[in-house]
């Protein structure tokens, strides 16, 4: 399926390029014969990625994420990946104060944030560099709102995170004849 017609079915979702984003920056990266060939994952994929040419750092869509949990270091890790759930969550305000510690080598690690008046701190099980899923479960059930959740797509040692309704969901997993998972089973 030709690249326009899968972007244009995807931004029918509400999955749309960023503003300041061209089909030249996408492919860029990603073979057009690629993308064609084996439609909607792969451009799920580098809708949660950024543009590899400058200016970098640009997301090409904020509505996806290719997370890849094998990312924790250092103390401010967790908080650059609660920031760009929010994002993805459509408000990247919506949690304030966001703060962690991350200590690997004494094993202490931790996340704290505010939603509303309330301040939320989770213990996290540290695992090498590898994201506390559990920890961050909590975070996105505080985030899911409006009859939309998490939803994620394998992408073998990473995943591909939407933030849509349960029709969005079936009609992606459609489109990648591949199901969505709920990151949070109901």
């Amino acid at each position: 399926m030709q690249l326009e017609a899968q972007l244009d079915k995807l931004a029918k979702l509400g999955l749309v390029i960023n503003p300041e984003i061209t089909i030249e920056d996408i492919l860029f990266s990603f073979d057009r014969q690629a993308l064609e060939s084996d439609p909607f994952k792969l451009l799920l994929f580098a809708f949660g990625s950024e543009v590899e040419r400058e200016p970098k750092g640009r997301r090409i869509c904020n509505r996806v994420w290719n997370f890849d949990p094998e990312c924790v270091a250092a103390t401010g890790d967790y908080v650059k990946i609660v920031q760009q759930l929010c994002l993805l969550g459509g408000d990247a305000d919506y949690l304030q104060e966001i703060v962690d510690y991350i200590d690997l080598d004494e094993g202490e690690c931790w996340l704290e944030y505010t939603l509303g008046d309330t301040t939320q701190h989770w213990e996290i099980e540290p695992n090498d560099d590898w994201a506390d899923m559990l920890a961050l479960s909590y975070v996105m059930e505080d985030l899911q709102r409006d009859g939309r959740q998490f939803y994620s797509l394998d992408n073998e040692q990473a995943m591909i995170l939407v933030y849509v309704d349960l029709d969005t969901a079936i009609k992606l997993s459609d489109l990648c004849d591949e199901d969505l998972e709920p990151v949070i089973p109901a």
